[in-house]
């Protein structure tokens, strides 16, 4: 079977989106453009370290070079959900995050799981024996709305208990700190904690 690479050049759409419950959601990253949609499965964290490394890189561009780089307090602008039906290619493994100065172009590229490989050097590679990819390429402006939405994405899920910081569900939470008492909520939590 040969590589599929899924390219996209300044897509309508490249968004963190995802499907189900807090405490059940599963993550995607989507990108549309030229009348096509591509969906990759990415773990929560994947989403949210892609998400902080981008934001770096947009705000070292803004200080390094000439870039027009939007400043990240703009507001999001597409808060719609993902394009159904929503059928991943794969599971991400590897990402790649870069820098086109020619072409003044965020470059992303996420990478199917292959436990075979783990060297960056298939990351960008055209290779015929590398790892299915997803390659976007995108205006800082574009970069940037990624960052805003998949901040807010990532952030939506379920609310941290103050004492441990494991997340609360909708049943309750069996927090270790309280030694087995399982309030019902945040604010029933609170009541405890604070007198």
């Amino acid at each position: 079977m040969s590589r599929a690479v899924h390219e996209f050049h300044d897509p309508t759409r490249f968004i963190v989106g995802t499907v189900g419950q807090p405490g059940e959601r599963v993550f995607f990253v989507q990108a549309t453009g030229d009348g096509r949609t591509v969906s990759v499965r990415c773990e929560k964290q994947q989403a949210q370290i892609l998400s902080e490394k981008m934001g770096a890189l947009l705000d070292e561009l803004a200080a390094r070079t000439d870039a027009t780089v939007p400043p990240a307090a703009h507001t999001v602008e597409d808060l719609e959900p993902l394009e159904m039906p929503v059928d991943p290619e794969f599971q991400v493994g590897t990402m790649g995050l870069g820098w086109d100065g020619e072409k003044n172009l965020v470059v992303v590229e996420l990478l199917a799981m292959d436990p075979g490989a783990t060297d960056e050097s298939v990351v960008l590679s055209d290779s015929e024996d590398a790892p299915d990819a997803l390659r976007v390429f995108l205006t800082p402006a574009r970069a940037r709305q990624f960052v805003l939405r998949s901040e807010k994405v990532v952030s939506a899920g379920r609310e941290p208990c103050p004492l441990c910081g494991e997340p609360i569900d909708a049943t309750g939470h069996l927090c270790v700190r309280l030694n087995g008492f399982r309030p019902r909520s945040r604010g029933e939590l609170v009541e405890l904690i604070e007198p």
